[in-house]
């Protein structure tokens, strides 16, 4: 069973910048997809971005699409998400979930909560001035 820890959340001000981290450990990712989702309170939980492991393409909500990166490191094994421009909506809870599968779904796939068997345990974003 794969197992992820996210780090890097924090407050920060409108138009400001985080990066968050996922360290993935306990199994061999070559064929997951790495997936950044977020909780509002209140909101169900809705995907952010997602990248495969071994290709590396990636995909966006349009709702971040040009603000957000998403990008793996293979040696230390970590998916992060460069956040820039932040806006007061993407306060939220982040975290960071692997699909087992990802290699053999499409696109669609990767942006349901469903497709993704494992979770870390989410760390907190907050915009506010």
């Amino acid at each position: 069973q794969v197992q992820l820890v996210e780090s890097g959340g924090g407050l920060v001000q409108p138009g400001g910048s985080l990066r968050l981290s996922c360290v993935v450990s306990g199994a061999t990712v070559e064929y997951y997809t790495i997936g950044w989702f977020r909780q509002a309170p209140g909101k169900e939980r809705e995907f952010v971005s997602s990248i495969l492991w071994s290709g590396g393409e990636s995909d966006y909500a349009d709702s971040v699409r040009g603000r957000f990166t998403i990008s793996r490191d293979n040696a230390e094994n970590t998916v992060s998400l460069r956040m820039h421009s932040l806006k007061v909506e993407d306060a939220a809870v982040y975290y960071c979930a692997a699909d087992k599968r990802g290699y053999f779904r499409n696109e669609a796939a990767a942006r349901r909560v469903s497709s993704y068997d494992s979770w870390g345990q989410g760390t907190q974003v907050t915009v506010s001035s």
